[in-house]
């Protein structure tokens, strides 16, 4: 699994298991993707 973060979108590849449970956990803690991506660590742009 992994999960690739970019300054407009998210990228996850993985088996479409792994991709659902991860889309779940993060539903939890994020409510839109934009959230998401700029409460993530590393440069920001």
């Amino acid at each position: 699994m992994k999960i690739y973060i970019q300054p407009k979108s998210v990228t996850l590849v993985g088996k479409a298991w792994q991709i659902r449970y991860m889309l779940k956990r993060y539903m939890k803690e994020h409510t839109t993707v934009q959230e998401w991506i700029s409460s993530a660590p590393g440069p920001k742009q």
